[in-house]
């Protein structure tokens, strides 16, 4: 359980986010969910979990202002962050012999560089409170198994990983846990540009043939957050059909 629990969540607003917002409420966990957009389905939240849902409308895109607007005017050293889950994310599909590079560094403005910066609020936060956290960032099977026209997005995934394994390496010792959850191909709305036919050859690659489900990675972030993980560190964690 991760009663009354403060977990910060990015991108919390729709699809993933939005299922393991569910999920951490359910659980009795109070969120604070960051998104661009504030939409009818995270309200709902809002109005359900009224002391404990909470919501700020950024965009990661600002990277300059990641630090004021979501650590210093709206969290702060007073709220003790137990849990950050890393979730927002863009993606930027092409060959790549058609790389851009504006869209490039916009992709890796939300899915790197706020997150790295969102990261170091939250160690600062868990030091000065003396909290035994655990950050959790959503990876992607692409980083592991090769798909055309997804380099650029796994690219920024990898990222995320290397930076994980040496957080958990570097804050271990304040009993700081910092682990990624690789999520294989699920039916959300970065994968709805897919047609039909792409979605099955994807989902054929793997050992179970069908979509990773939503519930299933939100229940695995959910675990990871939890005390019942407190031994898990520096690992990716492979939620994804079994993709092979």
């Amino acid at each position: 359980m991760l009663q009354d629990k403060n977990v910060l969540i990015t991108g919390c607003s729709r699809g993933l986010g939005l299922e393991i917002s569910k999920e951490l409420l359910l659980c009795g966990a109070n969120v604070y969910g960051v998104s661009r957009t504030l939409t009818p389905e995270f309200n709902v939240l809002l109005e359900e979990y009224k002391s404990s849902a909470f919501f700020n409308q950024f965009d990661l895109h600002n990277t300059n202002e990641v630090e004021v607007k979501i650590f210093k005017e709206w969290l702060n050293n007073k709220i003790t962050i137990h849990g950050f889950v890393n979730n927002a994310a863009v993606a930027y599909d092409d060959i790549i012999t058609n790389m851009n590079a504006d869209a490039l560094e916009s992709m890796y403005k939300v899915n790197v560089f706020s997150p790295l910066l969102a990261v170091k609020c939250v160690l600062r936060n868990m030091i000065f409170n003396r909290t035994k956290g655990s950050i959790i960032h959503i990876s992607s099977i692409s980083v592991h198994t090769g798909y055309k026209g997804l380099s650029m997005y796994a690219s920024s995934k990898g990222a995320l990983e290397a930076f994980s394994k040496n957080t958990a390496r570097e804050w271990g010792e304040k009993q700081i846990r910092s682990n990624c959850v690789v999520a294989g191909f699920m039916e959300t709305e970065m994968s709805s540009t897919l047609s039909d036919q792409q979605k099955d050859r994807i989902f054929k690659r793997t050992s179970l043939k069908i979509p990773t489900t939503l519930n299933s990675v939100a229940k695995t972030v959910s675990f990871l957050l939890s005390d019942g993980a407190e031994s898990i560190t520096g690992q990716n964690i492979h939620v994804d059909s079994g993709t092979i």
